[in-house]
């Protein structure tokens, strides 16, 4: 069953009948489990892979590395839920080494990341220290590819 959800991720609009004939599967049986799973929130929602830049977009992406500490009873889950309810972050997770939570946040500009980090971020009782990484330029991103095939490099003579 897997198999399909592996399908989904890689092309959501993939049809039931294709994802059956693929993996030799009855339409009917995968048409059910994508509503089964949709309806379960295992399939959280489908979403569209875009390059933003290659319509002038200049959205600004910032990771923030956040140390916390955590407080008793509720560990990071407390801190980590309020901070995913903020609207410019897009991603709360907890990680390994030196900080406890990566946060990626969009904003208009540098300066919005700013307020987001200085207003809203770093007073929050629980945390405890922030390193902000702004997003240069994308190579590839949920799989896919941002590099042009293309040969740049001068043409050499013998």
């Amino acid at each position: 069953m897997n198999h399909i959800l592996d399908i989904l991720e890689q092309d959501a609009h993939t049809p039931p009948e294709q994802i059956a004939e693929r993996l030799k599967m009855d339409p009917d049986t995968v048409r059910n489990l994508i509503r089964e799973w949709e309806r379960t929130k295992v399939i959280r929602r489908y979403k569209a892979i875009v390059d933003r830049n290659a319509i002038g977009d200049k959205r600004v992406t910032a990771y923030i590395d956040v140390e916390i500490a955590p407080a008793r009873g509720t560990g990071f889950d407390e801190v980590a839920g309020t901070i995913a309810r903020l609207p410019e972050v897009l991603s709360v997770v907890l990680v390994s080494g030196e900080s406890d939570l990566r946060i990626t946040v969009e904003c208009a500009d540098i300066d919005e990341v700013a307020n987001f980090v200085s207003r809203k971020l770093a007073p929050l009782k629980m945390v405890t220290n922030t390193n902000t990484h702004f997003l240069l330029r994308r190579y590839k991103d949920e799989g896919e590819l941002f590099i042009d095939d293309e040969d740049h490099r001068l043409p050499v003579a013998p």
